[in-house]
């Protein structure tokens, strides 16, 4: 993991601190959600991050905490991560602006989040870790966690004769469910790029699916 070379001394080591937290609080994740999907978004976001005028330190501190107590795992509470992040960054001698940002991003930035109706926060820190995250959950990489995901909950790879008034937790119907939306709501030019070709690699993969389910191919 690399640091943007305009961070200070102090921000590193802030980051440092967090990234040692954040390795540790996430040992025992489901591997669509560990460590090394923190490092993806990482990756995605300091490359949105170069293109913008932007707080590096806050995008680092919103990529590190984004998941570190993600609902799914969770029982559904939400109220884990956003409290967790702010308890750890008050050890830190953080601003509280930075605080207050970091624990928006945390509570915010999910796709679960948005479909509710929770208001988006629109500083650009915020869209940069939410796109980069988002850029995570599509294309190859998305293929292998959703199919990671469904293994682990145990759903079932595809249901063709499920009705519409019938729940369908099938790990192709996710791609439906939030996958393919995601290109369209991403909110930098940066990553509507990325996203336009990962979600044309998707398209492609579902419909080759499709046509070797059906023995076509």
């Amino acid at each position: 993991m690399e640091f943007p070379k305009s961070l200070s001394e102090s921000e590193k080591k802030k980051l440092q601190r967090t990234i040692h937290f954040v390795k540790e609080s996430l040992q025992q994740a489901e591997s669509g959600h560990d460590w090394w999907h923190i490092l993806r978004v990482w990756n995605n976001a300091m490359h949105i991050a170069e293109k913008k005028n932007c707080n590096k330190f806050l995008v680092g501190l919103g990529v590190l905490l984004h998941d570190i107590a993600d609902p799914k795992f969770h029982n559904g509470n939400t109220e884990i991560g956003p409290k967790t992040t702010e308890s750890f960054l008050r050890k830190l001698d953080i601003s509280e602006d930075v605080i207050e940002k970091t624990v928006a991003i945390v509570q915010f930035s999910s796709f679960s989040a948005e479909q509710k109706g929770m208001k988006q926060p629109r500083f650009i820190e915020f869209q940069i870790v939410q796109d980069a995250d988002r850029l995570d959950a599509i294309g190859a990489i998305g293929i292998a966690r959703t199919f990671n995901y469904g293994g682990y909950k145990n759903n079932p790879l595809y249901l063709p004769e499920t009705p519409d008034n019938q729940e369908n937790n099938s790990t192709i119907q996710h791609f439906y469910d939030k996958l393919f939306l995601l290109k369209d709501l991403m909110n930098t030019p940066e990553a509507k790029t990325i996203a336009e070709e990962r979600h044309r690699y998707m398209e492609d993969f579902v419909k080759q699916f499709y046509e070797e389910w059906n023995g076509n191919k």
